[in-house]
């Protein structure tokens, strides 16, 4: 095992600092506070935080060729720009805005340090042989529900890519740029607040390609937002449960959402079109498992059924492509 990834003491260090100031720039837009932790286990920056990252040009979420990972996120003491870098085994983290200290204080968390994968036990070889591969893979927590659920509601019932492309279009045209000197080619921004999401026109959602169905569902989730974050303390299951309350959201959705938000290791994503198949032929060669059968492949592993699953995506194994793409739609234009 690299250095990098050693297990060491947790150290934490936190400090207030400013970074340089770009000519032109004003010197309270660079104010800044920094951080550094180093976990007491395996860490792989980019396995833990990858899920939240949605598509290569996420506004809110970029990289940077020297190993930082960038979010900027909207907490509840207001938008705030995080980046976070892996130095020896120790994470380093800068971060500005109102939401500074907020990212900062829950740095751990995003980094898997509530995460429990002690309590896996694989048992089946595959699973055995990639949680060996991948020892840095921990479970994330951001402790922001809206900010996991919107691009999730996207994301429902289309492509991947048709959805990353009205998360990529709709923050930009009615987020804010991410406050602090970020690096002016990763065009960072923060999504737009509760209110901005209630007030984009219609017609702006049907040229981003968001139906009426999914951009209603998203209006309903926004306007009773404080209510939703709350869900971020709550256990997974009653997380769920509280935000399958709006209609439009369903298990699907929330699973999703509670993945990122509060780091649940047994929230299965059941309604997906590809995962049952992948699970069914990588467990037991079943390429036409539906969800029962996923579900019933998983059992053993309840209480960590989305560890299982990630670590069935990261193998590699999936079944063979015998069926075209889901069709990629476009109502734009209509």
């Amino acid at each position: 095992m690299s250095s990098r990834f050693a297990p060491r003491p947790t150290r934490t260090t936190v400090r207030g600092g400013e970074t340089a100031i770009p000519q032109g720039m004003p010197r309270q837009a660079t104010a800044s506070r920094t951080r550094t932790w180093t976990p007491h286990y395996p860490l792989d920056l980019g396995l833990t935080l990858g899920p939240l990252r949605r598509g290569p040009s996420d506004p809110t979420f970029r990289t940077t060729p020297d190993g930082s990972a960038w979010r900027a996120s909207r907490t509840p003491e207001g938008p705030g720009t995080l980046r976070v870098a892996l130095r020896t085994g120790t994470a380093e983290a800068e971060a500005w805005g109102p939401g500074a200290d907020w990212l900062l204080d829950r740095l751990p968390h995003l980094l898997g340090d509530a995460d429990a994968p002690e309590d896996f036990t694989p048992r089946h070889r595959l699973l055995a042989a990639t949680a060996h591969r991948r020892p840095g893979l921990r479970l994330t927590r951001t402790g922001l529900v809206l900010e996991s659920l919107i691009p999730s509601i996207l994301e429902q019932k289309v492509t991947t890519d048709e959805a990353y492309r009205a998360w990529r279009l709709l923050v930009r045209k009615y987020g804010e740029p991410a406050p602090g000197p970020t690096p002016p080619e990763l065009r960072l921004h923060v999504m737009p607040d509760p209110r901005t999401w209630t007030l984009i026109p219609s017609w702006e959602w049907h040229k981003a390609g968001v139906d009426n169905k999914r951009a209603s569902a998203i209006l309903r989730a926004a306007r009773v937002a404080a209510r939703l974050e709350e869900a971020a303390a709550m256990e997974p299951l009653q997380a769920q449960a509280r935000l399958e309350l709006i209609p439009g959201i369903g298990p699907w959705t929330s699973a999703e959402t509670v993945q990122r938000s509060n780091g649940a290791p047994d929230a299965v994503t059941v309604g997906d079109l590809h995962l049952p198949g992948i699970i069914g032929y990588a467990l037991a060669g079943d390429r036409r498992a539906d969800d029962e059968a996923m579900l019933a492949l998983l059992e053993p592993y309840a209480g960590q059924r989305h560890r299982a699953a990630r670590l069935i995506l990261l193998s590699g194994r999936t079944p063979p492509r015998r069926e075209p793409r889901m069709r990629v739609g476009n109502i734009a234009p209509l």
